[in-house]
């Protein structure tokens, strides 16, 4: 079997694609391209509108989820292209989809995590094998279907007599502890790209605050502040996982209610805050002594934001994954691709001490090419 795979990620920014071609034929990782692809705006639009009931909602999904896995298949023609490959060469494509609903444990029990993605279609535009519905049989399980990347970390990032940790900052941030006795942890702390990108485009026109430079022009609002950390999810103890259904504009618009004659700078500017501290005081709280966080995802490429984290944490060398080994776009794509390799070789997943599910399982749906 080819050491070969793709890995696709579309997160909770919502702002595109992101794809690698990783060589796992050594042990490690090693990825050979990236590619990237950002989402239409029509498509943008319908994935945001999706992640809250509407009209026709199932109808709309599943064309959504056509036009997201056309979008996939653009980015692996990207990839191989590049490296002059066949898809023949390439054993499997991990492709995450795009969640829209992340309700797991509730209602019923067992909740439900949804990923629009339709791998059927994505194994018939590349012709190549697609693991997909990473998340689905965690949840079954009894976890919550999220964080799935720690396992992945561990493989790229673990450090031997050292607790490491690895921060993603997508629309939602997740940390992994790295523990030197072998043990993984692995958690959503909260907001991470998401309320700023939302607040920024609401008053600037831009999709985000490039380097956090409007966020480093404002003042954080203490009362403000105070009212979002106030917020029952910071306070749970890990497993936890959340996502656009709880850090959505509703709920910031019911914290600025009383905050109505607020510079929008100067609420940027906290909301920043805000990430940075519900990432910093998870840290501090799990990992007592916390020498290391590699961070990834768009997040990393935040320089207010890095600052604020490093200024909170100053025990901890804080730096970008890419000063690890691999940049901060590439992390998630490629955990995807390694994910779809532990699937097809059968490989189970212990994910107690991330998810909370009750035992190792594999996941993933395989869909041959």
């Amino acid at each position: 079997m080819p050491d070969l795979f793709i890995g696709l990620m579309s997160g909770t920014s919502m702002d595109g694609v992101d794809g690698v071609l990783a060589d796992f034929s050594s042990g490690g990782v090693r990825v050979l391209h990236h590619a990237s692809d950002p989402f239409p705006d029509a498509l943008r639009s319908e994935l945001m509108a999706l992640n809250a009931s509407g009209p026709d909602e199932l109808h709309r999904a599943w064309l959504a989820g056509n036009a997201l896995m056309r979008g996939y298949a653009q980015v692996v023609q990207q990839l191989l292209a590049a490296s002059g490959l066949q898809p023949s060469a390439v054993a499997a494509i991990g492709a995450h989809g795009q969640t829209v609903r992340h309700r797991p444990g509730l209602f019923d029990g067992t909740g439900y995590t949804i990923q629009l993605a339709q791998p059927a279609l994505l194994a018939e535009l590349t012709g190549i094998t697609v693991v997909a519905d990473f998340r689905s049989r965690d949840v079954a399980a009894g976890g919550q279907g999220a964080p799935l990347a720690p396992a992945f970390h561990r493989a790229v990032f673990a450090q031997a007599g050292e607790t490491v940790g690895v921060l993603n900052i997508g629309g939602i941030s997740n940390l992994t502890l790295l523990r030197p006795d072998g043990r993984t942890e692995g958690f959503d702390c909260g907001p991470g790209n998401a309320l700023m990108d939302a607040w920024c485009a609401q008053h600037t026109g831009q999709p985000f605050d490039d380097n956090g430079r409007w966020a480093a022009s404002g003042r954080v609002l203490p009362d403000l502040l105070a009212s979002l950390l106030a917020e029952p999810f910071f306070a749970q103890p890990a497993p936890k996982s959340t996502g656009r259904d709880l850090f959505n504009r509703p709920w910031l618009a019911a914290h600025l209610k009383n905050h109505a004659a607020a510079a929008p700078a100067d609420v940027q500017a906290t909301l920043t805050e805000l990430t940075a501290r519900a990432c910093a005081q998870d840290a501090e709280r799990a990992a007592t002594g916390l020498k290391r966080l590699i961070v990834c995802g768009g997040g990393a490429f935040n320089g207010h934001l890095m600052a604020r984290i490093a200024a909170l944490l100053p025990q901890a060398q804080v730096i970008s994954s890419a000063q690890a080994g691999l940049p901060p776009l590439q992390v998630e794509a490629a955990a995807f691709a390694w994910l779809a390799m532990q699937a097809l070789r059968g490989e189970k997943l212990d994910l107690q001490n991330t998810t909370g599910a009750r035992g190792a399982r594999v996941l993933g749906g395989i869909y041959p090419a």
